[in-house]
């Protein structure tokens, strides 16, 4: 079939201005049938989005780069041979199969209705290629590694995704034979959606998105990029299937799955390290972090994420200075925050953290740049917080034990790993106090936030795990360490269900208490199991879990989400007074009483207990 197709001319068209008019994605009325005479009937939508075409593509050079040329010199090293076309097919599942014959129809659909306007057009003399489809990237990818997904980019030779998007609508409106063929029912095709150019997000290219017999399809057109010495953001033109190749992060990311002849298609040796399970550069490393050093994170994610080891080569020029340089110069730190958060969301946090580790680049992520004296704390200790966190998360995580009592939902675990990057950052002294006296935010805190952009919700947990550490320790050491000759006596129940409620929230702050008892506890680990005098992990996990057990016992878990058994209104019924600036005082006094009356549900022993404690509280008139 691809041969046939590669005999297919296509004409360029060049539209009169009066047929350029703007057509808005999803506003899509069903065009009439095709004409006898003439198949796929050009629309002025059409006629804009090829016209356009035409303009941004680049006719294939006569000489070969000396980029691509050295790249194929890489590859040919790497492979067993230079053949980029392989015997590897991919099985499709049903919905897949489904996706794939409707693509090339339409593909076949667009190059007939080309090739009869150029037999229309006696000259005949602009011809073009026809169209190809092509899989790209992660979908490849992960079918090979024997991954369903769900998300699918097309990749097209000759055309904008918008353009062939269009046409796509098309086929199915043109004819009820088109849908009967590929079984498309009434949601089957869903609204076209063009997602602008943001380079600022590492979106370099417009695509456009629909939804198709339920699978995520993007469409866009095969391009290359040239980079400017000073811009992470790319010159984009329309290129080849190998120059898109070689412009992707890494190899394993750089395979084709072409639709008209079932096969994988690998410019750059992705096959051969895919079963080397290595992650590797299409491009000679140091150019390809210049060109985007944002390429850094995402090998790091990606070698996380599939369990793989990055290149030696890479691993070498990923840490260079000029590549730090350029990633604190080129890289927003939103765009720096969105990878780190599929990290530390991804299956192995630890080993995004090791390696960034490893390759020295935590102080590069973890900081303020517009400062230049931001401190550089010593990550010396630092691997123990981090493994002892994957060990509690995985293999101590049993009911009861200390991860399933403190992280309860996706959002905590993942805010836990955040807090155990910041671990290094806990010994460092504050900076000085702000302009009339209000605390500076904490280093850690300055370093999320400057960093990489964290959520404000996770802000609060982490400034409230630093300044409530001290105090947490404290109230660990008063149920496990009492004071001599008070062994048999522990903190009551009042005062540790206070204490609680006071680190757990304060007005607008969500501050989950629970994660800062974790903080406290990986923070507790890396400074007790370094250094002389080192103690087992496993002894300082056993005094936690000692201290989160009394906690069970006494029921004081949810302490937070209690209730008060009486409002301030009806307080100050019951007292006979007017409400005034002793309630937020009476109130915490209700609140203890309750703590030590757990199963009390009249509030007449709370009013009372507020009544003898009048003087204290400031209350007149009663």
């Amino acid at each position: 079939m691809l041969s046939r197709l590669c005999r297919l001319p296509l004409r360029r068209i060049h539209p009169s201005p009066t047929f350029l008019m703007k057509r808005k994605l999803g506003d899509f009325s069903s065009p009439p049938p095709p004409s006898d005479n003439k198949l796929g009937q050009q629309t002025p939508a059409h006629l804009e989005a090829q016209a356009s075409d035409s303009a941004k593509r680049q006719a294939v050079r006569a000489t070969t780069p000396p980029v691509i040329k050295a790249a194929r010199t890489r590859r040919q090293t790497v492979m067993a041979d230079s053949s980029v076309f392989t015997d590897q097919s991919i099985p499709l599942n049903a919905v897949e199969a489904q996706l794939k014959g409707l693509l090339v129809d339409v593909a076949e659909y667009i190059n007939k209705s080309q090739a009869a306007e150029v037999e229309a057009d006696k000259e005949g003399k602009n011809l073009n290629e026809p169209v190809i489809l092509r899989w790209a990237g992660g979908w490849v990818r992960d079918k090979l590694l024997g991954t369903e997904s769900h998300d699918i980019d097309v990749a097209i030779n000759n055309m904008t995704g918008e353009a062939f998007a269009l046409r796509l609508r098309d086929y199915c409106d043109a004819d009820p034979a088109h849908r009967e063929r590929h079984s498309i029912g009434p949601q089957d095709v869903g609204n076209l959606h063009k997602i602008a150019r943001n380079p600022d997000k590492s979106k370099h290219l417009e695509t456009t998105t629909i939804k198709l017999f339920g699978l995520d399809v993007d469409f866009v057109n095969l391009r290359k990029e040239t980079y400017t010495e000073d811009s992470r953001n790319p010159q984009v033109e329309f290129g080849t299937a190998e120059e898109d190749a070689l412009r992707r992060d890494a190899t394993v990311n750089a395979l084709f799955y072409n639709l008209h002849t079932s096969k994988v298609e690998d410019f750059t040796g992705g096959m051969k390290d895919m079963a080397r399970k290595l992650i590797r550069t299409p491009l000679e490393p140091l150019q390809t972090f210049m060109d985007d050093p944002l390429r850094v994170l995402r090998l790091v994610r990606f070698a996380s994420r599939l369990g793989f080891t990055i290149d030696e080569e890479a691993k070498a020029v990923m840490g260079d200075e000029r590549v730090l340089d350029a990633l604190k110069l080129k890289i927003s730190r939103e765009r720096i925050g969105v990878e780190l958060e599929k990290m530390l969301k991804g299956p192995d946090p630890l080993s995004s953290l090791t390696y960034i580790s490893d390759l020295n680049l935590y102080h590069t992520l973890f900081t303020d740049s517009s400062r230049p004296d931001f401190p550089r704390p010593s990550l010396t200790s630092w691997p123990v917080a981090c493994k002892t966190l994957h060990s509690l998360s995985t293999t101590l995580a049993t009911p009861g034990s200390i991860y399933s009592l403190l992280v309860t939902s996706p959002e905590s675990a993942y805010f836990a790993w955040n807090l155990a990057a910041l671990v290094p950052f806990a010994p460092l002294p504050d900076d000085p106090p702000l302009k009339g006296g209000k605390p500076a935010p904490p280093l850690a805190t300055q370093a999320a936030r400057e960093g990489y952009r964290a959520p404000n919700k996770l802000m609060d947990v982490i400034t409230a795990s630093h300044r409530h550490r001290q105090a947490i320790l404290t109230m660990r050491d008063l149920v496990v360490r009492p004071a001599a000759g008070d062994e048999n006596k522990k903190m009551e129940r009042d005062s540790l269900g206070m204490r609680i409620r006071e680190w757990d929230s304060r007005p607008g702050v969500n501050a989950n208490w629970r994660l800062q008892v974790l903080y406290a506890v990986l923070v507790d680990v890396s400074e007790r199991t370094s250094g002389e005098g080192k103690q087992m992990v496993e002894n300082v996990l056993k005094e936690w879990q000692a201290f989160l057990d009394h906690l069970v016992e006494m029921d004081l878990m949810d302490a937070p989400s209690v209730k008060r058994i009486i409002d301030g209104k009806q307080l100050a019924k019951a007292l006979g007074v007017k409400p005034g600036v002793w309630m937020g005082k009476a109130l915490e006094v209700v609140m203890a009483w309750q703590l030590r009356n757990p199963t009390v549900v009249d509030p007449e022993g709370a009013v009372e207990e507020v009544r003898k404690r009048k003087e204290e509280l400031g209350i007149r008139g009663i």
